[in-house]
């Protein structure tokens, strides 16, 4: 029998694609029946016209149902993955431009931090939603895997609240393990232990790495039978690139004696040292990459991504659907577990799940990232032992403000939501205790219509604003403050005059973007000639 698998949050255009392309690169897996569901219709069909065609080009037995009713998606469904973000870009706007003005600038805002919380608060009430669907007319078995950040936040609360078998998923390894290959590859170079023209890939060098998500440290990267663990902090340091795009976590390396999986960007605003003041923001980050440290930049190519793609939309249905083969498939992880449990081909990486003594000197039952291998048996987790003390401390400190963020959103505990607040180490290193807690009010109150566990608490926020107000005693804001290092968003006019780079920021924008961009770099070559601002001033609604 077909395999079902059913999609939430399926309006992501280029990442539901994506994963749709993967699973159909395992012949055993062409006769896939896939369920998409979104809360937008607009882009749900998009998605579905998109996927349709291509399975028909290719000439698969796959199927392609679409509904914006969830549970008709999740019925009988063997997998079930998620990639929503709850609220959409006028709340994320909320979780970067709101705490600017209480002077946290943020790259960001989607894990730790209080964009990060937030973001919990609006998003775990919906992963337990969907929990109960997958429990009531999902397969008995049915595994849920999660793309949708903040990733620890979110798989945690559906294993201890959800009673759904849930294993979160990340590329931030895989990326990180490129970069060491890299290093790796020019020390090889120069050392003559590889010949010039030769190209190292990142399964050629063994690593591990364990953590927590986005705060995942490499214990062990070996090529050649040499440990290159201290050797590390020489590579990057005279990596033509990665010494100015990635500086803070190469202090961190410095430092800690390990390096992190996570962007330059990410790494800087879960730790109290790099983004507290405004005036030393620059000295850490590069802006040839939003992901080095931008101020509020994933908001940005997020936008202008989501208004390229409805704007472009027209160009993806004039090209010819692309052949869907194995060398086109992506890293992200869905499509290999999968393919893992259902043939018995073995798979390995690095996934998020509970911490059942895999990590010794982190909390029980918090969520982890670490080493993994998938066969037709089930998924075995690696005993990885305890973390290096300086990242065991880091890490710790944020699983507790996890911990408070995730029970805060499960039970709409305001007071818990604001001692996590006050807990995370940006937050805490900028703001005194009255700040986080109109911070927290000034939060509430704006995100209300997404938070319906918080009515009261949002009520009760708004009153104590007004009082505040009144009485003269109101925190004083940068109202007018857009960080230290924040970049104008283009509009779709902006953005036509250079359609490569269009192209590329709405990749970086998409959660598949890892083969993404080799997509758009055919589009841009299919379409050049025929596409001009001319079209693009159809504005955002195509």
């Amino acid at each position: 029998m077909p395999i079902k698998i059913a999609m939430i949050g399926a309006g992501s255009i280029g990442f539901t694609r994506r994963l749709m392309h993967d699973v159909l690169c395992v012949p055993e897996l062409a006769d896939t029946h896939f369920a998409f569901t979104d809360i937008s219709k607009e882009n749900l069909d998009m998605v579905t016209t998109l996927c349709r065609r291509d399975i028909k080009a290719n000439k698969l037995p796959a199927k392609v149902m679409a509904s914006t009713n969830r549970r008709r998606i999740v019925a009988d469904a063997d997998y079930v993955l998620c990639m929503i973000r709850q609220g959409g870009l006028e709340a994320f706007q909320t979780d970067i431009d709101i705490p600017l003005q209480y002077g946290i600038d943020q790259c960001v805002g989607d894990t730790l931090c209080a964009g990060g919380l937030m973001y919990a608060q609006r998003t775990i009430p919906a992963m337990l939603d969907f929990c109960r669907d997958i429990r009531e007319v999902a397969k008995p078995d049915a595994l849920f895997l999660n793309y949708s950040n903040p990733m620890a936040m979110n798989t945690w609360a559906c294993n201890r609240h959800g009673g759904v078998n849930t294993i979160g998923l990340c590329h931030g390894v895989q990326g990180a393990h490129w970069q060491i290959t890299h290093c790796i590859e020019r020390y090889a170079k120069r050392k003559k232990l590889i010949d010039a023209e030769v190209k190292l890939h990142r399964n050629d060098v063994e690593v591990v790495a364990a953590g927590i998500n986005h705060q995942t440290w490499f214990l062990k990267a070996d090529w050649n039978g040499i440990d290159f663990i201290p050797r590390l902090l020489e590579m990057f340091e005279e990596h033509p690139e990665y010494a100015e795009q990635e500086k803070v976590r190469i202090d961190v390396l410095r430092r800690f004696g390990y390096y992190s999986t996570e962007s330059n960007g990410h790494l800087s605003e879960y730790l109290p040292w790099y983004r507290k003041r405004p005036r030393e923001i620059r000295k850490w980050i590069s802006l040839d990459k939003w992901i080095n440290g931008e101020t509020g930049g994933y908001l940005r190519v997020c936008t202008e991504g989501r208004n390229w793609f409805k704007t472009d939309y027209p160009n993806w249905l004039k090209e010819d659907p692309p052949v869907i083969t194995a060398d086109q498939r992506s890293e992200e992880h869905g499509s290999y577990i999968i393919e893992a449990l259902e043939t018995g081909r073995k798979y390995r990486g690095h996934f998020n799940i509970q911490n059942k003594g895999h990590i010794t000197n982190l909390p029980p039952d918090s969520c982890i990232e670490v080493p993994g291998e998938v066969r037709k048996s089930g998924i075995k987790m690696m005993k990885v032992g305890a973390l290096p003390l300086a990242c065991a401390a880091t890490c710790a400190a944020s699983v507790r403000v996890q911990e408070m963020g995730m029970e805060a959103a499960v039970h709409g505990d305001d007071q818990l939501l604001r001692q996590a607040m006050l807990h995370d180490p940006l937050t805490a290193a900028v703001c005194n205790p009255e700040e986080v807690w109109q911070l927290t009010d000034d939060l509430l109150v704006a995100q209300r219509q997404w938070l319906p566990q918080f009515k009261k608490a949002a009520t009760a926020a708004k009153r104590r604003l007004k009082l505040h107000e009144q009485n003269g005693t109101r925190v004083k804001r940068k109202t007018d403050w857009e960080g230290s290092a924040r970049l104008k968003t283009k509009s779709v006019d902006e953005m036509a005059q250079n359609i490569e780079e269009a192209r590329a920021n709405a990749a970086a924008a998409d959660k598949g973007n890892m083969t993404l961009e080799a997509h758009l770099e055919k589009l841009v070559k299919t379409n050049r000639k025929g596409f001009g601002r001319k079209r693009a001033k159809a504005g955002p609604d195509g």
